[in-house]
């Protein structure tokens, strides 16, 4: 347990002690494909020396990314051309082509949007802007985690105890300004996928609400699962609940 306190002290402890522009990614975008993207766009910079772009080669660079003759590789580097770009044109570009983008290259299309948003903001602005990586996203400066409850003693939950689990979590999360997406409960666990402030103390505000249900007949195990890098599938959960000494 001292180890996992640990972990979640020093996750908040590093957003307290930053000081600038938070950028977080909104849509999901699995942790490898954005590294895989800033690894491109690095190399490219290095290789092609990038220049700003004006309005009309902005266009032009955008009518060639919308041909359907144009490979998926060719469209990487035409999105991540304008990402470079360093140009308020090119970022409504970037901005248009996301609400309808080529789904082999949706994900590429979102890090370039977001990079070209870093971009204009690292010139328009003193401020040191920082980007926070998850595979889960976010939403303003909120980052998307999911969260996993078994019930304690592996026993299924009986009707009163799914609704204090619907009304506890209802009401105490938003008290800490957390933003709840999805609340599933099932037989033996609960799923929360919710948003959460980059500074709050996670750790403590899951503790309290487990706590606060518990006050009704102790049937949360203490213990629970929390990630911001992707949810649990069905088949990961059914293992946890087979180990043994889930509380």
């Amino acid at each position: 347990m001292k180890k996992e306190e640990d972990v979640f002290k020093e996750f908040r402890d590093s957003f307290s002690k930053m000081k600038g522009h938070f950028h977080i990614l909104e849509q999901r975008v699995p942790v490898n494909r954005q590294m895989e993207y800033f690894k491109y766009s690095e190399n490219m910079r290095k290789n092609e020396s990038p220049v700003p772009l004006n309005d009309e080669e902005s266009e032009g660079i955008y009518q060639l990314l919308m041909r359907e003759d144009i490979s998926t590789e060719e469209k990487k580097h035409l999105l991540t051309t304008l990402a470079s770009a360093k140009s308020v044109k090119a970022y409504r570009l970037l901005e248009q082509y996301v609400q309808h983008p080529d789904n082999a290259i949706a994900d590429w299309a979102y890090m370039a949007l977001m990079e070209s948003r870093i971009s204009l903001e690292s010139e328009l602005s003193d401020e040191q802007q920082i980007y926070i990586s998850t595979g889960l996203g976010g939403k303003a400066e909120k980052l998307r985690f999911y969260m996993l409850i078994l019930s304690k003693e592996k026993k299924v939950f009986e009707e009163y105890q799914r609704q204090v689990i619907e009304r506890e979590f209802a009401y105490l999360l938003p008290k800490q300004q957390c933003e709840i997406e999805r609340l599933t409960i099932e037989d033996q666990y609960v799923e929360l996928l919710f948003l959460v402030p980059i500074r709050t103390d996670i750790k403590e505000v899951l503790d309290g609400v487990i706590t606060e249900c518990n006050q009704y007949g102790d049937f949360l195990s203490k213990g629970f699962t929390v990630t911001n890098v992707k949810e649990l599938t069905k088949e990961e959960i059914t293992d946890m609940i087979r180990q043994d000494g889930n509380d």
